[in-house]
C-alpha cells in the first residue's frame, strides 16, 4: 500500500473542512483535505441561503461550498476527491486509510464530517429534497413566509422548528406517529399554546406530495387506518441527526448520541493532535455560519499544536 506524510490532514469537505483548509493554508500547515462521499455536506441539499453574511443576495447552498473550495484551493491547500474507509489513532502520526489503496500518515488532524440528517426513507421524500422537504427550519423557513409547513416529529427538536416556523408561516402542522409529545414540558407548553400550530397525533407519513414546482401536500394515516390528505407548502422532518462519527469513536470521546466531544470551547478532543470541528462534534446550533466558525477554530488549535511539535 502506498504512504504519503501529511503534516496537517483534515477529513471533511463541507464549512468546517473548507475553512480549516483555508486558515491552514494561510498558517503554511500545508493542508490536505479529503471530501468524502458528499463533497460540500449537508449545504448541496439545500437550494437558496440568505442568512450567511457577505452575501446581500442570497446564495446557493452549492454555490456558497464551491466558493469555500475555490478560496482554499487558491490559498494553496491540496482537496481531494477519496473516501476515508479506515483510521488508527493510537499513535501519532495518525494512520488513515484512503479508498483502501492508500495510507496517510497524519501529525495532526480535523474531523469535519458533519452530520446526516434523518429521514423517513420515503421515494417521494428524495424526490422533493430541496424542493419543498428540509432538515433544518432555521435555513429554510424563511421561505415560507404566510405560508403552510408541516414538522414531523415530537420531541425537544421537533417543537422548537415549530415553534420557530409558527413564528413565520400562516400555519404549522406537527405530524407526531404517538399520542403524545416526546419534548420537555416547557416545550410543550409552548407548542400546546401557539395558536397557529396543530397537532396531529397518531398519524404517520405515506408519500410526500408534489409537481413539478415541488411539494403540494403529504398523504397521512392515522393509527386507526384512516387515510387523509394535507395541503402544503414545506415539508420539514424534525426526527434527529446522526453525527458521522463512527468512524473515530473507537479513539475519540462521543456523547450518547455520538458527537464528538470537545475540550471547552476549544476544537481539541481526547486524543491529542486531533481536533473535531462543524456538526460531527455539534449537537445544538447545526448552521453553516457555526460550522465555518469551528473550522476557523480547528485550524488554529492544530497550528499552536504542530508549534510545539
Amino acid at each position: 500500500m502506498q504512504n504519503e506524510d501529511i503534516k496537517f490532514l483534515i477529513i471533511g469537505g463541507g464549512p468546517a473542512g473548507y475553512t480549516a483548509a483555508i486558515y491552514g493554508a494561510r498558517a503554511d500547515l500545508s493542508p490536505v483535505l479529503y471530501e468524502g462521499m458528499q463533497p460540500g455536506g449537508q449545504l448541496t441539499t439545500t437550494t437558496d441561503i440568505e442568512n450567511y453574511p457577505g452575501f446581500e443576495n442570497g446564495i446557493s447552498g452549492t454555490g456558497l461550498v464551491e466558493t469555500m473550495r475555490a478560496q482554499a484551493i487558491r490559498l494553496g491547500a491540496d482537496v481531494r476527491t477519496g473516501t476515508i474507509t479506515s483510521v488508527d489513532l493510537s499513535s501519532r502520526p495518525f494512520k488513515v486509510v484512503v479508498d483502501s489503496q492508500k495510507e496517510l500518515h497524519a501529525q495532526s488532524l480535523v474531523i469535519a464530517t458533519g452530520a446526516t440528517a434523518k429521514y423517513l426513507g420515503l421515494p417521494s421524500e428524495t424526490k422533493f429534497r430541496g424542493l419543498g422537504v428540509s432538515a433544518c427550519a432555521t435555513c429554510d423557513g424563511f421561505f415560507y413566509r404566510k405560508k403552510v409547513v408541516a414538522v414531523v416529529g415530537g420531541g425537544d427538536t421537533a417543537c422548537e422548528e415549530a415553534t420557530y416556523l409558527a413564528g413565520l408561516c400562516r400555519k404549522v402542522y406537527m405530524i407526531v406517529r404517538r399520542d403524545v409529545l416526546r419534548a420537555s414540558q416547557a416545550m410543550q407548553e409552548r407548542v400546546k399554546t401557539t395558536e397557529n400550530i396543530e397537532i396531529l397525533w397518531n398519524c404517520n407519513t405515506l408519500e410526500v406530495l408534489g409537481d413539478d414546482a415541488g411539494v403540494t401536500g403529504a398523504r397521512l394515516q392515522r393509527k386507526d387506518g384512516e387515510v387523509f390528505d394535507i395541503a402544503l407548502d414545506g415539508f420539514f422532518l424534525a426526527i434527529g441527526h446522526h453525527p458521522n462519527s463512527d468512524l473515530f469513536s473507537e479513539w475519540v470521546n462521543v456523547d450518547k448520541e455520538g458527537y464528538i466531544v470537545t475540550d471547552g470551547k476549544t476544537s481539541r478532543t481526547n486524543v491529542e493532535g486531533v481536533f473535531a470541528a462543524g456538526d460531527v462534534q455539534d449537537p445544538i446550533y447545526r448552521q453553516a455560519i457555526t460550522a465555518a466558525a469551528s473550522g476557523a477554530r480547528a485550524a488554529l488549535d492544530a497550528e499552536k499544536f504542530l508549534k510545539m511539535l
